[in-house]
């Protein structure tokens, strides 16, 4: 006989006997049976322990409409770690027994048998066989430690047995208890199907979940409203501490060991909507002034402030820090979102100390809170067939604070990619309105082109911004301190060019607005705690990463050739004092009244002409250029000779930027200004470096112009072979768009 054959068939029926005496045999009573442990602990010395094995009622048949509907291969997985209990407790294993029954039962799933063993010297170990998977656990009774194990296959969630098994099993004085819970498997993907909010993509599971070693993990407000899953979590990591106010309230001293450790530390309270984390209370501020004071100082004088979104109600008390604003009109679509923010998150919505501004900002008197859909408002007011009657009064600026573009849910879909809306919102703004939008996750230099990666519905937005007739400019910028894992984005975009250049105000003079605009407070302390000058000087220029991903366009933007000097190329420049050393020399004639500038070596065609001279050219604004000329007609003031003759030689060595709307003019004061220019384009030999865009005009986007622009507005190359000898010539048109 075949001796695999015969244990195949010995296994078998006993297989089949045990599963028809389950089945049909008489309900069992608890047994106890006495084991040998010895094989199972051999690092314990040998000795036969008494362990208790209770067998509970089995289940008769199993109920279909206990399985997932799907019977997909995915689960929960709950992990739950004590510590502080009672040591009596976690050395019963009666006491134990008996509180992973009731865990069970409080949690809705069917117990079909569990065993447990007590351990040597101190110990237990049980396990549970569920209709749904298992539950286990391990104690430790001398350091009041039990860690237990909860998996799931069915559909009740698990997340609501956790206070009671915290009841159930944390006995004694003080218990600490840590958690987590996973979404296990593979869940079938459905374009009909929403995301589960606590899966694996979901921040909820990422922040608050998932961890198991927080210090404090505290659920304040879960709820379902008409349009969303609101939730509320207190958290606070094992390895956070105190903060500067933490430090104070605790009159923490040099030496006290709480400097260390989270004792005293305040926990960060995180806003979840569907699951995807939107605000963390310790880093909102520098999250909203981030948002909203850029866009507001490109605006010259902002009174009418529309925002999309922002239930929180801290957007709306940064719109309500600037003095000149007379309406802010809120359009949030969760009345409820709003009512649980006043409640649980009082700090957003904190206009107390403001001077002449309402307790809660919602109060204010130029507070306007609309509950509807903003995305309809605007088009039942703006768009190509208006059905309401609009506001009297344009609005000055526009502020978007809704869901992230890369976000897959229906509603960023709508709001993004949607070109009737994007009209309707520049024609609901002023000739000179602005609209401020957060975009999402700040892209990184590994990031495919933007329309086929995970941004592409961000790609699409800016796309749309860039080809309207109403935008003139749009910059983009990122804040690294808004408490998300990485940078956030933000876009501001201008229905008149002139923003550009108060968006490259500098430092001063954006600190000037500040103390300016923004109102005081009745504590004296500084209404804005991140936004400054020094901030936004961070914000003028976007980061690189931008510009990478932007070149990746298909085609190329023309723009795209120009991010850096062609190091094939040859540098020519002007030596002063040694002309021997360099590759130029001014000739003088006319009686030493004129003079020209002589190539002295042979200068390869696309070889730089001067570029340290013209790197150094004076930079005048227009106003400073304004404040010259107003000086001249100052009678009785003294002699004006001086600025008459530096007026004199900025027009005739100046020219502006070719950023609309920068403000800036450019002073050759190097030996270039010396090159004779020509009326004939045709007679000169050198010429601008990057050439006039072939569409006539720059781009309203391109971080290319943006990060470049001074290198584009004053470099200059050779256009054709220069001989040794040869005259160095411009044309006067040299610096025209």
């Amino acid at each position: 006989i075949d001796v695999r054959l015969f244990m195949l068939t010995i296994t078998t029926a006993m297989i089949a006997s045990f599963y028809v005496g389950v089945m049909f045999g008489p309900e069992p009573s608890p047994s106890t049976l006495s084991v040998n442990a010895t094989n199972v602990w051999r690092e314990l010395a040998p000795r036969t322990v008494e362990v208790e094995l209770k067998v509970e009622e089995p289940v008769e048949a199993v109920d279909d409409s206990m399985m997932t509907e799907d019977h997909e291969p995915a689960g929960q997985h709950l992990l739950i770690d004590i510590k502080n209990v009672d040591s009596d407790f976690l050395d019963s294993e009666e006491r134990l027994a008996d509180a992973m029954v009731n865990a069970v039962k409080e949690g809705g799933l069917t117990l079909l048998s569990y065993h447990c063993h007590k351990l040597h010297p101190a110990g237990v170990s049980c396990v549970g066989v569920l209709l749904e998977s298992h539950i286990s656990f391990h104690t430790w009774p001398e350091e009041g430690v039990i860690t237990l194990d909860l998996f799931t296959c069915g559909d009740t969630p698990l997340l609501p047995t956790i206070p009671k098994i915290e009841q159930l099993f944390g006995v004694g004085g003080n218990p600490i208890t840590q958690w987590s819970h996973e979404l296990r498997g593979f869940r079938k993907g459905s374009k009909n199907k929403k995301p589960h909010y606590l899966d694996n993509d979901s921040d909820l599971g990422f922040w608050i979940f998932s961890p198991l070693a927080l210090h404090t993990k505290k659920q304040i407000v879960s709820i379902h409203s008409k349009y969303q899953q609101i939730d509320i979590w207190d958290l606070l990591e094992i390895d956070d501490t105190p903060s500067y106010e933490d430090a104070k309230r605790a009159n923490l001293q040099p030496g006290d060991p709480r400097w260390t450790t989270p004792e005293v530390a305040t926990p960060d309270r995180l806003l979840f909507l569907d699951g995807t984390l939107q605000s963390l209370s310790l880093s909102e501020r520098e999250y909203h002034e981030a948002l909203v004071h850029p866009g507001m100082f490109a605006h010259a004088n902002p009174k009418h402030v529309v925002l999309i979104g922002g239930g929180e109600g801290a957007t709306l008390r940064e719109v309500l820090k600037h003095k000149t604003v007379e309406t802010a009109t809120m359009i949030e679509l969760d009345q409820m979102l709003v009512e649980i923010a006043r409640e649980h998150l009082p700090t957003m919505s904190d206009c107390s100390d403001l001077v002449g501004a309402a307790d809660n900002c919602f109060d204010d008197d130029r507070s306007n809170i609309i509950y509807g859909n903003g995305q309809k408002w605007f088009m039942d007011r703006f768009g190509p067939q208006p059905t309401e009657k609009a506001p009297d009064n344009l609005f000055d600026v526009l502020i978007v604070d809704a869901l992230d573009p890369e976000d897959e849910v229906e509603v960023a879909e709508l709001l993004y990619n949607d070109i009737a809306f994007i009209s309707s919102m520049l024609a609901g703004l002023a000739d000179d309105g602005v609209i401020i939008i957060q975009v999402g996750t700040a892209p990184n230099i590994h990031d495919p082109r933007a329309d086929i990666g995970v941004y592409s519905r961000r790609e699409f937005l800016f796309n749309m911004f860039e080809n309207h007739t109403d935008v003139a400019a749009m910059f983009v910028y990122e804040e690294a301190h808004c408490g998300f894992l990485e940078p956030h984005s933000f876009l501001v975009v201008c229905k008149d060019s002139s923003c550009r250049e108060r968006w490259n105000g500098e430092i001063d003079a954006v600190d000037y607005e500040i103390y300016d605009r923004i109102s005081p407070t009745k504590s004296e302390a500084r209404a804005l705690v991140h936004y400054d000058g020094a901030t936004h000087h961070t914000y003028r220029t976007p980061p690189k990463a931008w510009e990478t991903v932007y070149c990746r366009r298909e085609p190329t933007p023309f723009e795209c050739a120009y991010r850096w000097l062609d190091p094939e190329m040859e540098l020519h420049d002007y030596v002063i004092g040694n002309e021997e050393e360099g590759s130029f020399k001014i000739e003088w004639y006319n009686n030493d009244e004129d003079s020209k500038v002589v190539a002295t070596v042979d200068i390869p065609k696309g070889s730089y002409i001067m570029p340290e001279h013209l790197a150094s050219s004076l930079v005048v604004s227009d106003k400073s250029l304004n404040n010259l000329r107003l000086n001249t007609e100052i009678v009785g003031k003294g002699e004006v000779k001086i600025i008459e003759d530096l007026l004199k030689f900025i027009d005739t060595n100046g020219h502006a930027s070719n950023a609309e709307g920068l403000g800036l003019n450019y002073v050759e004061v190097g030996a270039s200004f010396m090159i004779r220019e020509a009326e004939e384009q045709n007679d000169a030999n050198v010429g601008r470096w990057v050439p006039s865009h072939p569409s006539g005009k720059r781009p309203v986007y391109s971080p290319v112009y943006e990060r470049h622009r001074l290198s584009f507005d004053v470099f200059l190359v050779a256009t054709k072979d220069i001989k040794a000898g040869e005259e160095i010539v411009k044309y006067q048109g040299v610096w025209e768009e």
